[in-house]
């Protein structure tokens, strides 16, 4: 993986906010693995552009009468026939700003990527014309991947296509902690960064078990959509059987992941829980693995709000020095939910002042 255009592959906020600022003006197309989170870019600019309306298009599921359909019209001099478009698309708002993302555009059948050439290339599909400030985007997956995306070339040269990098194990995890990822999910993330690698970068397919690899079939593997999925499961953990459980992250993230993950599962009966915390900050158990602090730490910024904020610092001064840095780091990170709330809160910065080393001593 040592080309040029591997080397400057765009992280998911950077791909963002490259379509945030010239959406509007050219069609960005997202190329990546697959289950790294090219969909959700879509929710993020609906987010930043609240004036907006964002729209869903799955072009693996769409034929070309799911697109337009025919409506005979009178006109003077004779019949003619106009297309009605699907509401999917939001074309029928021509006066408002839209978001579209066509979504998996490279497995769509060819003559729906020939409908929506027109809609990329020119802001419009059949008599209906965009708003000016709408934004269309689109993604894709690596063709190497041998899963049906392709885009001919006279559809490459009109857009511009991005490659996306796939996140690093402490990039997911930061956004895990603000989308309420279950903690055992998160520590298993922090303390395997083999299981973000990408397959282009693995000759051999037995050297990552974890992982999607073109060259060996697997029924399921981890990716970062698929680790999000693993979050439910174990977040039912007291409602499932342990067969039931094993099984379950098993159809989900592959066996060998399967299996390392329930060893993080079953530290969660060493934490203590947060109202044990808020009621007794200064007796609270403290996890005897450092896997289960890891994870008391990522559930508490996680969960943090206003009533959780004060006995949790009267509690993290009793961890290891290890597990302070990670909490500061935690709090530093860009989008952090509750960076304002801790970083004005009066005991922080007390601890921030006699503890300025320990800043950046958990990034590695």
């Amino acid at each position: 993986m040592n080309t040029a255009k591997s080397m400057y592959a765009c992280s998911l906020a950077e791909a963002t906010d490259a379509i945030y600022e010239l959406g509007n003006k050219l069609t960005i197309i997202l190329q990546g693995h697959m289950g790294v989170g090219k969909s959700a870019v879509g929710f993020e600019l609906d987010k930043r552009l609240s004036d907006h309306t964002y729209f869903y298009c799955d072009c693996t599921t769409k034929d070309m009468g799911d697109l337009m359909l025919p409506r005979f019209k009178d006109v003077e001099g004779g019949d003619c026939v106009r297309f009605v478009t699907n509401e999917e698309l939001g074309l029928h708002l021509q006066n408002q700003k839209v978001i579209i993302n066509l979504d998996e555009i490279g497995k769509a059948n060819p003559s729906v990527k020939n409908a929506v050439l027109r809609l990329m290339y020119e802001r419009r599909m059949g008599n209906y014309v965009l708003h000016p400030e709408s934004i269309v985007f689109a993604t894709t997956n690596k063709g190497g991947e041998g899963v049906g995306d392709i885009l001919p070339p006279h559809a490459r040269n009109r857009v511009t296509v991005m490659q996306i990098r796939k996140s690093t194990n402490m990039e997911w995890v930061e956004w895990g902690i603000n989308k309420g990822i279950e903690p055992s999910i998160l520590g298993y993330a922090k303390d395997n960064p083999q299981i973000f690698f990408s397959y282009e970068d693995v000759k051999n397919p037995e050297d990552n078990p974890y992982i999607f690899h073109p060259n060996q079939q697997r029924d399921a593997f981890i990716t970062p959509r698929s680790l999000e999925t693993a979050s439910h499961w174990v977040t039912k953990r007291n409602k499932l059987t342990d067969n039931a459980l094993t099984m379950g992250l098993m159809g989900t993230i592959g066996e060998r992941g399967a299996m390392d993950l329930m060893a993080y599962v079953k530290l969660i009966d060493q934490m203590p829980t947060r109202e044990e915390i808020m009621k007794d900050p200064k007796n609270a158990k403290i996890p005897s693995s450092s896997g289960a602090v890891v994870m008391v730490v990522f559930r508490s910024l996680a969960s943090m709000d206003k009533d959780y904020l004060n006995p949790f610092m009267d509690y993290l001064v009793r961890l290891e020095p290890e597990a302070q840095a990670m909490f500061a780091n935690g709090v530093r990170a860009k989008g952090y939910h509750a960076q304002s709330l801790v970083m004005t809160n009066k005991k922080f910065t007390e601890w921030s002042m006699k503890n300025q080393h320990l800043y950046q001593a958990d990034k590695k």
